[in-house]
């Protein structure tokens, strides 16, 4: 049995261009499959969030719409519910990654909020992805990608081939036009090779011990690349 991190955010809201901050927090799709994936291949799972906060479910994720109906929400929700790790959360800047075997990070609009600036999750992506350990990375989760700065001020993950959740699915999704930045337009900026799939659909990219995927649909398979990984 190994250990594997989930790097979660810690807010509860993302501020948009109009300075209005639009209540979200982690998607729990994107939770709950990669945790019930692990757990059942009997990983133990451990979480971490920026100064040890408590994560928030983003409750726009709990809904009927986006979990196929309402029995499957309730499923979900129960899921998140049963959590437990959840609620005794480290704190970011505590880990230490040679405890790990592999680090996750679901995505939900959080990440675009904190730990699209946060140093201390920045400097775990920087030697997570130099460990050659596995490194799954799922939605809006990139975000956080964009403070994985060395020390010669070049990002990490320039020259990586990944994805993340895409300028159109933002477009459709609505917030296009109301969020500060998209994440696929810095993600490019950075020097990542984005590999942009079809709106929606499941979604994921491999590039050495990265693993990346594209929206809530592409969190499962990403957790079974990871388990591949982990052998």
């Amino acid at each position: 049995m190994a250990k594997i991190l989930f790097v979660l955010t810690g807010s509860d809201h993302w501020t948009l261009a109009d300075g209005t901050a639009h209540p979200t927090g982690f998607w729990a799709e994107e939770a709950v499959a990669p945790y019930q994936a692990f757990k059942a291949a009997g990983h133990e799972i451990v979480v971490a969030t920026p100064g040890g906060v408590v994560p928030t479910v983003d409750r726009g994720s709990l809904a009927p719409e986006f979990n196929d109906g309402q029995e499957n929400a309730d499923r979900v929700a129960a899921a998140v519910e049963g959590m437990a790790e959840l609620r005794h959360p480290l704190k970011v800047e505590d880990v230490d990654l040679a405890d790990y075997a592999a680090v996750f990070y679901p995505g939900g609009h959080g990440p675009m909020e904190d730990l699209a600036v946060n140093a201390d999750s920045g400097r775990l992506l920087v030697r997570a992805l130099e460990s050659g350990s596995p490194l799954g990375i799922v939605c809006h989760a990139p975000a956080a990608v964009l403070a994985a700065t060395k020390d010669d001020g070049t990002n990490a993950f320039a020259g990586y081939r990944l994805t993340g959740f895409t300028n159109d699915e933002e477009t459709q999704a609505g917030f296009a036009d109301k969020a500060k930045w998209l994440l696929q337009d810095r993600l490019v900026e950075i020097g990542a090779d984005f590999q942009e799939g079809e709106p929606w659909a499941p979604h994921v990219v491999v590039d050495r011990n990265l693993v990346t995927g594209q929206n809530p649909a592409s969190a499962a398979p990403l957790a079974d690349e990871l388990l591949k990984k982990l052998g």
